[in-house]
């Protein structure tokens, strides 16, 4: 596989489900803020609704930070829209809910099992220009931790604003970073 980071966004469109209305997004509706692009195997499944209610729990947290969510699967908007309709889990979702029937964006991000026709549990986290800076592929039975990833935004964000500081593992918004040096190595 590909190493992703820094990667632009290619070019598609695709039709989605968000808050009662079909919408058609492309690559120009997640540049101009912070995305993720959350993919899962499948609508009416076990792991994903927890994922995805975790996401919806802290949603407000992630527009605070200027970012938007899409989750993306292989399934069609209208069975997102079913499964709202079915779920009260799902039904408290407010972020976008992509379709990505034929893979296109599944296949763009690399996470795409096509024998079986879905995507595994991808999570990428692309700046306002659209390009891919933090990523990780889980197998489908690996639930995420949306507290984690919102971590990570913030890390991400924390980075692309002061380019010569990092963060160290764990770190949270206002804790101490480090300035890469000569003086540091081997003493951490």
């Amino acid at each position: 596989m590909e190493n992703m980071i820094n990667k632009q966004v290619e070019e598609f469109q695709v039709s989605a489900f968000c808050k009662g209305e079909f919408l058609d997004v492309t690559q120009e509706d997640l540049k101009g803020h912070w995305s993720i692009l959350f993919f899962y195997p499948a609508d009416f499944t076990f792991v994903c609704p927890t994922e995805l209610g975790d996401l919806a729990d802290h949603y407000e947290e992630f527009k605070e930070e200027g970012c938007e969510i899409y989750s993306v699967s292989e399934d069609t908007h209208f069975v997102h829209k079913a499964w709202a309709d079915a779920s009260d889990t799902i039904k408290k979702i407010q972020y976008v809910m992509l379709g990505d029937p034929a893979g296109v964006l599944a296949k763009q991000f690399g996470v795409l099992v096509e024998e079986l026709g879905q995507a595994l549990r991808g999570t990428f986290i692309l700046n306002p220009r659209g390009e891919v800076k933090a990523y990780e592929i889980h197998d489908m039975g690996i639930g995420r931790n949306a507290e984690e990833l919102l971590r990570k935004l913030r890390a991400a964000k924390f980075v692309e604003e002061h380019g010569d500081q990092v963060c160290p593992a764990k770190w949270q918004p206002g804790e101490e970073t480090l300035s890469p040096s000569l003086d540091l190595v081997g003493m951490l």
